[in-house]
């Protein structure tokens, strides 16, 4: 990517959460390992942890106890006892989050979340205090469809009175490129240059280089 190119005119920026705004591995993979050690099952794979960065609660628990039905029942009973904020202090945020959000506000721009994460969405942003940081947040429970499917964009869209062309979505993996692309909007990839994308940034900060 050639940071020289014009700027672009920007309206809106929507973030993914996990890996985004917050280093989120190590509180994923505490709450994945604690429901394995519940219903006796090994700890995560690699490719679970991977799995889980990107997808749903549901999705994920799927994918690692699906094969075996009953594991995946017991689990699916525990994740509705689990109190999920316990996780939530496990999060780290990323660097500069809170600078460019303050700049992007100040500047007129509107920020949005766009997250599978479903009910532990509420708590991260009341423990970091990021409700006034943003205009709109979209969760897996607000769309029929999660991402990568384009429901959640066009939802956001559609409510913010945005063109396609104005609004960017910034994501660390290939389940938020496809989001895009599948959506019709510019992709600008977070620490993450395996993955194509319109625009790659090191850091929040280097946002301010593109709009």
């Amino acid at each position: 990517m050639n940071l020289q190119t014009p700027k672009w005119n920007i309206r809106c920026v929507i973030y993914d959460c996990d890996g985004v705004l917050f280093d989120s591995i190590e509180a994923n993979m505490r709450l994945y390992n604690d429901l394995c050690t519940r219903v006796g099952r090994e700890p995560l794979r690699d490719e679970e942890i991977r799995y889980v960065h990107t997808h749903t609660v549901y999705e994920a628990i799927r994918f690692i106890f699906g094969q075996e039905s009953d594991l995946e029942k017991r689990a699916l009973e525990l994740i509705k006892q689990i109190d999920l904020r316990q996780y939530v202090q496990y999060l780290k945020m990323e660097p500069y989050l809170l600078q460019i959000l303050n700049l992007l506000k100040t500047s007129g721009i509107i920020r949005a979340v766009n997250t599978n994460r479903t009910t532990s969405m509420k708590h991260i942003m009341e423990r970091f205090h990021l409700w006034p940081f943003f205009d709109m947040v979209v969760t897996a429970l607000d769309v029929t469809n999660p991402k990568p499917h384009p429901e959640s964009i066009e939802k956001i869209v559609q409510h913010l009175h945005l063109s396609k062309d104005e609004t960017v979505f910034v994501g660390d993996s290939e389940v938020d490129q496809q989001t895009a692309r599948s959506s019709g909007i510019r992709f600008i990839a977070y620490k993450n240059r395996e993955i194509p994308s319109d625009a790659f940034i090191g850091d929040h900060l280097d946002l301010l280089r593109l709009i």
